[in-house]
């Protein structure tokens, strides 16, 4: 039997004090799963750098993406995986 792979979760950032290289406010990031992290008050972000690093959950606000575009984001490569950039209010 073919194992499910647990949807890909995303959070934009709201709060990037002290981590301005690391995280952008508005920007879409992806959640990696990590139960123990989210037990202590944290999500597993890939954050500007490629790599998953822990960050406060509150910095961050929880979406549902549709399928179809998670999915087509996972595809693009990972400079145009950013749909915030040039869309500051």
């Amino acid at each position: 039997m073919k194992k499910r792979k647990p949807p890909t979760r995303f959070a934009v950032c709201i709060k990037n004090k002290g981590y301005e290289a690391s995280l952008e406010i508005g920007k879409l990031y992806r959640v990696i799963p990590d139960q123990e992290a989210e037990g202590h008050g944290y999500l597993r972000i890939v954050d500007e750098s490629g790599e998953d690093y822990g960050y406060a959950a509150d910095r961050f606000f929880s979406i549902e993406v549709p399928k179809p575009l998670a999915t087509f984001r996972r595809k693009m490569p990972p400079a145009a995986r950013d749909f915030t950039r040039g869309a500051r209010a």
